[in-house]
């Protein structure tokens, strides 16, 4: 142990770039979502302005809509129009996905720095059905402020995004409840 309190240290000792970070949350397992949230939290725990624009989910009721509407330093996006299965309208969904991606855009080119955490829920699926240019979101992702961390979730996370990526996370799925027959728990699933 003392060896390891030596490579720690040290490790922590040469950590010296001070900027955001890029994370992403990808896999077919659950929490890609829910680890971002939670992040959320420790955000604004730390007196952190955030803002979270949901792609993909539609306007249902999910309980992390009910507990963000409770802090002000939490600005909640929903800019999807639902599980695409649910819609089959492809242009509403390309249209719903560019609404959240500009606002995504404005927060990304913010120099005054309202916000120091940006989460991009579902995003991954979004460019996985080409409903936004991953060149562009890559461009746009490369030049954000220094001082601004962004949460990019979803399955099928493009090469581009976890290339330019900090820190990659894959939820991989073992066995899910679902799969049982056991239908979506509320405060759990949503």
């Amino acid at each position: 142990m003392k060896e390891l309190k030596e490579t720690q240290s040290n490790k922590v000792k040469n950590a010296s770039i001070d900027r955001g970070i890029i994370i992403v949350n990808t896999g077919d397992g659950k929490g890609k979502s829910s680890s971002a949230f939670g992040t959320v939290f420790r955000a604004v725990g730390q007196g952190l302005n955030v803002a979270v624009i949901q792609f993909i989910k539609g306007s249902w009721t999910t309980g992390e809509m009910n507990i963000f509407k409770k802090f002000e330093s939490i600005t909640h996006i929903v800019s999807g129009a639902g599980f695409t299965w649910d819609t089959q309208d492809k242009e509403k969904d390309i249209l719903a996905a560019l609404k959240g991606w500009e606002v995504a855009k404005e927060i990304c080119r913010d120099k005054d720095n309202k916000f120091q955490l940006l989460v991009l829920d579902e995003i991954n699926l979004a460019l996985a059905y080409k409903f936004l240019d991953i060149k562009e979101v890559v461009e746009v992702l490369a030049n954000k402020p220094d001082s601004l961390n962004i949460i990019l979730t979803g399955r099928n996370a493009p090469s581009e995004v976890i290339e330019i990526a900090d820190t990659v996370t894959e939820m991989v799925m073992i066995k899910h409840a679902f799969e049982s027959g056991i239908k979506a728990q509320k405060g759990i699933e949503f």
